[in-house]
């Protein structure tokens, strides 16, 4: 006898909303009224992208695509569509979903799916923030230059009882669509390439540090076999030093790259007092100064 459980290879959707033990807490009934009012629209983009509403449960919902690429365009036009919806609202109230997708093996038993594959959603999506997608490698490696979005590599994500961690990249949701304008359900976006992965900028920082390294270290032998008394190769190593603190903080994914830059300026602010030393620190005017655009910076942060 030919039992009914099955495998296959499938793409799982999953989905939740963000504090929504909060939003229960301050209008029940109206939290479940937006909530069937959101997950509807989300079924109906899903099923307009081919895929289909496996099981929903609380303020989660899983569902399956037989195309990676249509997983991932759904994704984008669902917290585009929840966006817009969200905009009337206040603030405080606002409904925002957490996606994550995984393509993976699963057990198949009746119209659920089980095992790993949708566990590796499920951590991918808790990984997510509110309003935000994302995926696993396996994903990725389908996607990437199929889509008319960018990806920011977030590292390694330890799964439960899966034994090697999975590589998981955040969507950045709105690139390559003109004006913010969105799609049709159902309709193609444009592929679109990424000008650079986040793993080749990682290369590219490591080249241009030790290219950095070197010219460095020639500077200071030249400096030292035309010793005069004065050590003039300082000013050119403060410049290499901050053109390779901006070059790494660029290749970080989960890094402020503006927070990080007002943070090298300053240093090379005093840098150069230091190097020019008078003895008034004079750096502390720009230095109070770039303190403010960091702080409104943090307090405007999305």
């Amino acid at each position: 006898m030919v039992s009914e459980t099955q495998r296959k290879l499938t793409t799982i959707f999953s989905a939740d909303v963000q504090d929504y033990t909060r939003l229960m807490g301050a209008d029940e009934e109206g939290t479940l009224a937006t909530l069937k009012r959101y997950r509807d629209r989300m079924s109906g983009l899903i099923g307009a992208h081919g895929g289909r509403v496996i099981n929903t449960w609380g303020d989660g919902l899983i569902a399956e695509f037989p195309s990676v690429v249509e997983a991932v365009r759904a994704a984008v036009d669902v917290q585009n569509e929840l966006a817009g919806l969200n905009a009337a609202r206040p603030a405080d109230g606002r409904m925002q979903f957490r996606i994550g997708i995984n393509l993976g093996d699963v057990i198949v038993e009746g119209d659920d799916i089980y095992g790993d594959g949708v566990n590796i959603a499920a951590r991918l999506q808790a990984q997510a923030p509110a309003g935000g997608v994302v995926i696993s490698n396996t994903v990725y490696d389908q996607v990437r230059n199929k889509v008319a979005v960018g990806f920011d590599f977030l590292g390694p994500l330890e799964v439960k009882n899966v034994a090697e961690a999975v590589p998981s990249y955040a969507v950045r949701i709105g690139e390559g669509e003109q004006g913010g304008a969105r799609h049709p359900a159902g309709t193609s976006r444009p592929a679109a390439s990424l000008t650079v992965s986040p793993e080749r900028q990682v290369l590219y920082a490591r080249r241009a540090l030790a290219l950095f390294a070197v010219i460095a270290a020639a500077l200071i032998v030249i400096n030292a076999l035309t010793w005069s008394g004065v050590f003039w190769a300082a000013w050119p190593l403060l410049a290499l030093a901050l053109l390779a603190a901006m070059q790494w903080a660029r290749s970080q994914a989960l890094i402020d790259k503006r927070m990080a830059a007002f943070g090298i300026i300053g240093l090379g602010l005093i840098g150069i007092n230091l190097l020019s030393w008078h003895g008034v620190f004079w750096a502390v005017w720009p230095l109070l100064g770039l303190a403010f655009a960091a702080g409104i910076r943090w307090a405007t942060r999305g």
